[in-house]
């Protein structure tokens, strides 16, 4: 499975940016999905997650409520919409997969990583 991560870029504070993956590949199995973000200097983290029929969803508490994961499976495609986007948010940001099952926010359950795209957010 590959994945390609796009739509990154530099936005106001209080802007808005959708994230787009697109996958490709042996993707006939049925994967979760899931976006991390990684800020210079810092760890890896979770940021949202959905399952492969997109009937569930999982975010962390620091982008609830502001970032909504969605997908469309007829084109392989998950997106984060990120609004009221803050300067802490700033980072790159990738998308990820792993076989389906229960959600989770550990990079470590994620078989295939995209190459991350940059997301700016300006004060």
């Amino acid at each position: 499975v590959q994945l390609q991560a796009y739509g990154g870029g530099l936005v106001q504070a209080g802007g808005s940016l959708r994230l787009s993956c697109a996958a490709s590949g042996r993707i006939g199995s049925r994967y979760d999905m899931g976006w991390f973000r990684q800020a210079p200097g810092k760890e890896r983290e979770f940021v949202a997650a959905i399952s492969w029929s997109g009937d569930s969803t999982y975010y962390a508490d620091s982008v609830k409520g502001r970032f909504t994961i969605s997908r469309d499976n007829t084109k392989n495609t998950v997106f984060l919409q990120m609004n009221s986007l803050a300067p802490e948010d700033t980072a790159v940001y990738f998308c990820a997969a792993k076989l389906w099952g229960r959600l989770t926010a550990s990079i470590h359950d994620y078989n295939y990583w995209g190459q991350g795209t940059q997301v700016t957010v300006s004060s």
